[in-house]
Order: C-alpha cells, then structure tokens, then sequence
C-alpha cells in the first residue's frame, strides 16, 4: 500500500502544504492562494485538503504529518532574546507571547483537530526543512548545500552535504546575526514591506550607486572571509522592538525610513544598491568556504535569500561551482516540502538514486487545476463572451494577439507552486514593445513602475538572447540581454540617472531588459511545459522572437490567480486585453458592459 507523508508550514509567513505518495510529489499549495490574503500565515486547511483530494485520499491514510520546525526551540529563542535585551523588548514581548501561548506552541494539538490525525506527528529543524527542500528535489547525487534566510529556532544560515538519501549538517551561523533581516532592514528602511518587498528593492538596485557600501561594512557588519558575520545590534530593532531598525540607523543614513507610498528617491536607490553588492559579496564569500570545505561540484539553494536571483545569477558565473540548483519555493511554503522530504529519506531512510538529471519539482506545476466544464460553468455564471477553441487555434489566436501587443491572461494546466508564475498563472506580452513594461506595471499589476518583468524564452534560444549557458526554468537567474540584442544609446541616453532610465530602450526586447540590461530569465522546455513551448514557437515564427513578458496573473496586494473564478475578476478589473483560460479565449472588446461594471478597474477593486 502507498504511504503518504503531509508536510505543512505555518505560522510565520507564506503557509503552505505538500504531500508525498512513495517520495513523490503528489501536491503543494500555499494556503494564500485559496484564502486570496496575501502571504497568509494562518494554518494551511485549504492547502491541506487540496492536497488529500489530489491525492484521492482523507487524513486518516496518512502516514505521518509533518510540521516544518521545532515549535518550542522557537519559542525557546523567543524567550531567551527577550529576557537579553530585557527591560527593552517589553512591548513586543506582550504582543507576541499571547499568541504563542494561546495557539503557535500547541501544533500537534492543532493537527489532530484539524486533520482528525491521529497518527505520528514528527518536527524537523526549520533549516533541516530548508536543506531538504534544496538537496532531494535536485537533480544531483550528491551536493553541498546553503541555506540562507531570516531565521528559523536559530538558525539564519546553514550549510551541509547531501548524498543519495542523506544529509549531513555542518556549521550555522545563528540569530541575531542573519543576512535575510539584514537585508530585510533596508527593505523596511527604503519603505517597502518586510517579507515581500525584498523583491522590489533587489529591483531598485540598478537605478541607484553602492555608494554606503564602505558605511555598512563599518558600522552594521563585520564580515570574515569565509562569509561568516556579525552584525552590530545597536544599529537594528528586531530583537527588542516592533520594526527592523531604530534612531541611530536613521542617523547613520540622513533621515527616517521612507514612508510607504511616499517619492522613492536618490537614497533608497543607493541604499539598494549598496546591501544588493554586500548581499552578494557574503553569498560568494560563503560559496567559495563551503566549495573548499566539501569539494563538491554541485550546490544547491534554499531558504528566504535564494530567491534573490541577481545574487544566484553572480553565484553562477564567478562562484566555485560547476553547477547550481535552487528550490524554486525557496521561502517558508518550500518548509512544507522540505519537511516531507526530510521524514521520507533522512527518518524513514528511503532510497535516493537519481542519475544527474532532472529535477523532481514537475517544473513546481503541483496546484490545482481545473476541466473545461468547470471553467465553462464559471464563465456562464458571469455571463461572460468567449469562444472555445481547440488547442492549436487557440495558441495560434494568442500568438497573433500578443504580436499586436495585446496583454494576455494565460490560465493554464496546474498552478504554481512557490512565489513566481511560470507560465500556467501568468500575464503575457509582447518584450518587443519598448511601452509594455510601464503599461503593465501601472495599468495591469497597479504597482510601482521601476519594477522589472522576466522574459520567459525558448530553453533551445536562450542563449542567443541572453548570456546564460544553463536552464533556468524557475526564474531564479539573472543574466544579462545578449550584447547582439542590446541597443546603442544616444549621448543623452547613456548618461540618465535614477527612474529617468526608465524611458530608455536598450535591446531589442525593451520591456524585459532592466536598466542594467539585466533580466530574471525562465527558460521553456517542451518536457515541463509543452503548451507554452508551442506559444513561444508560434510567437517566434510570426515575430522571429522566442521571447515574451512574464509576469504573475495578479495585481498588487493579492495572490496570484487560483481559480478560474479568480482568474476571470482579475482579467475584468483590469487593463489586460485577453484572457485563455482553458480551451477558452475571452477578449475585453467583447463583454457585456453590465459584466465590466460589476468589476471596477483598479487595485483596489480587487483587495
């Protein structure tokens, strides 16, 4: 008989679950795709009971449940930074301890009720659930692996080796000193949203000069060879307050932190600038102790900070190894994997044996998905227009839409799991149109306009457009736009500073192309994703360009897209033009004006 392993993260951000059947992934689902509340934390019962239905099974066939850390090594830490820093800390302590003691401690009681589990219930380390995640799904017999993230009990980085079914831990460097809030200290200072706007400030990077490089060395880090660190707490607030830093770091960089919606200006650019080269300063000093440490040829990522793919880009070209893998849900929703992954091979000590081939995360293609009777009844229900295609002819009407630079929501097969859309939950578009960056940014996704989009591109014609010689199928890499793509800048061009960069066309697929002539690349392969290959083949035979904007099918302050139901209110509250959704391709033209009145245009129309 199968057995079947449910792995569950919670409580901290980005809930999520998996379940295994045999050692193999059957699902994985982050519990805010189904509650549509942005990185939910709450426990992940919606996530939980997709998985069993994919699997066709209920909780009491399950082998063993496993949570994604040890509940009371947190709470421990918890406990012994407070009586540290004590009388300080005093308010934060009466904020969260309650909700400890009332809910966070108490999971395997929280497991029985709300799975009806009776069974084992086992507790890896949250870096144990990190390396896991990194080293079993990975392509690689053997492997050293980095996990690098904000905290977990008390780890903020570690590193191991694994072979076959087994991993080995080797050193941890433990909080306070951490690089993910480090970094997520700047994200907050610049203004952005802690545990989600790391992505805009590794995208603010390139407008501004590393020009406090040299300040954070000497007052915020000390930095060995070897990657370790130590971090000067008198600058930061996260042991002892209720935000990342405190007075004598705004001192330090000339003023308070940026409000939220206020100007973004010459500063926070620097200042992105200046942690981004630090970032990858530490993750190459680290890379190259670990090469010398173990040997290995390969190594694999995870935790918080490998989804930070300029640095992983670096990673690739000047670091040590021959080759890298990085867990695509590298964050806290990959704990839930990772944890599953850990009680299969290291506690139940299952075999291993891979071939150096690919890896096992299905192209992370482990959500729900749904039938053309269902998608057809929710379209119905609507009242929506549409026509239904057969396959070819819809990939052929959306190759010829996105050539006349329509903005197309793509809705496809299963959905993503992990933060990025990987052209199943996606909105498409032209890269050739130097106005399709700004217009999506600020008419589709309602979001800051500096923000770069990922091109997706055929895997056999990447490297023609851009200079990556590997796959990069989880668009975890950055590399730059091929120098025979690139445009030759006037006088007045080339010398633009800050957000003036923006209006500059520099390739010749001006909306992927970052002001660095960098971009976030996702390589297609017919194996993990036939449809899309045949819409990028059909795109390039029209245009001659392999190469489309990717971005996720949602818009600022919401999930990505679960349901065809979700799927139909972005599209209608939106600027997008298109929608194939199934075997269904829908155009904004053509809706009954009482359907797009009862879905106002507008972010806001959609929180």
């Amino acid at each position: 008989m199968a057995k079947h392993i449910l792995g569950i993260s919670a409580y901290y951000h980005d809930s999520a679950a998996c379940l295994l059947r045999d050692g193999e992934i059957v699902a994985a689902a982050q519990e805010e795709r189904f509650s549509r509340i942005k990185q939910d934390a709450g426990f992940p019962t919606q996530a939980v009971q997709y998985c069993l239905d994919a699997a066709g099974i209920t909780s009491d066939q399950l082998e063993y449940v496993v949570f994604y850390e040890k509940p009371f090594l947190r709470f421990e830490r918890l406990l012994e930074t407070y009586l540290a820093f004590a009388p300080r800390g005093f308010r934060q302590f009466l904020t969260a301890i309650p909700v400890w003691l009332k809910e966070k401690i108490w999971i395997k009681e929280t497991i029985r009720k709300k799975l009806g589990f009776s069974g084992p219930i086992l507790f890896p380390e949250h870096h144990e659930s990190h390396v896991a995640a990194a080293f079993f799904p990975s392509p690689f017999n053997e492997a050293a692996i980095l996990t690098l993230d904000g905290v977990g009990e008390w780890a903020t980085a570690s590193y191991g080796i694994g072979r076959n079914n087994q991993i080995e831990m080797k050193r941890e460097i433990r909080f306070p000193h951490s690089l993910g809030l480090l970094y997520s200290a700047f994200t907050y200072y610049t203004g952005f949203k802690v545990n989600s706007g790391e992505y805009k400030l590794m995208g603010l990077a390139p407008y501004g000069e590393p020009i406090y490089v040299d300040t954070i060395y000497e007052h915020l880090i000390d930095l060995k060879e070897d990657g370790s660190f130590r971090l000067n707490l008198d600058y930061f607030d996260y042991c002892t307050g209720l935000t990342m830093t405190n007075a004598r770091f705004d001192r330090l960089f000339g003023g308070p932190p940026r409000q939220a919606e206020a100007a973004i200006g010459q500063r926070e650019m620097d200042l992105a600038a200046s942690i981004q080269q630090i970032t990858e300063e530490i993750m190459l000093r680290m890379a190259r102790h670990i090469h010398t440490e173990t040997g290995m040829k390969n190594l694999c990522l995870a935790g918080g900070v490998a989804l930070n793919c300029v640095a992983n880009g670096r990673l690739l070209r000047e670091g040590p190894f021959d080759n890298i893998w990085i867990q695509p849900a590298a964050g806290d929703a990959g704990g839930a994997l990772g944890a599953a992954l850990f009680s299969w091979h290291q506690y139940l000590n299952q075999p291993r044996e891979r071939a150096d081939r690919q890896d096992e995360m299905q192209g992370a293609y482990l959500g729900p998905e749904f039938n053309p009777e269902e998608i057809q009844q929710t379209l119905d229900a609507e009242g929506a227009v549409y026509q239904k295609l057969d396959k070819e002819q819809l990939i052929t009407d959306v190759a010829r839409l996105l050539a006349e630079e329509q903005v197309v929501g793509w809705f496809q097969g299963r959905m993503e799991f992990g933060p990025r859309a990987l052209g199943n939950r996606s909105i498409l578009a032209d890269a050739r149109s130097p106005r399709m960056q700004r217009q999506v940014n600020l008419k589709i996704k309602f979001r800051e306009g500096f923000r770069p989009f990922a091109p997706m591109v055929l895997e056999e014609q990447a490297a023609k457009w851009f200079d990556l010689q590997v796959p990069s199928p989880y668009m975890l890499l950055v590399a730059q736009v091929h120098a025979d793509q690139l445009s030759v800048l006037t006088q007045e061009e080339s010398v633009r500073a800050g957000l003036g960069m923006l209006d500059v066309s520099r390739s010749t697929i001006p909306a992927v192309t970052h002001v660095d002539n960098s971009a976030r690349i996702q390589t297609i392969s017919g194996e993990t994703n036939p449809m899309m290959q045949r819409l990028l083949s059909e795109f390039e035979t029209r245009t001659g360009c392999p190469v489309l904007v990717n971005t996720s099918f949602n818009v600022r302050g919401e999930p990505v897209v679960c349901t065809p139901q979700d799927g139909l209110r972005c599209f209608l509250a939106t600027d997008i033009d298109c929608l194939a959704i199934g075997p269904f391709l829908l155009k904004k033209k053509d809706q009954p004006a009482e359907l797009l009145d009862r879905y106002p245009r507008g972010a806001k129309a959609l929180d």
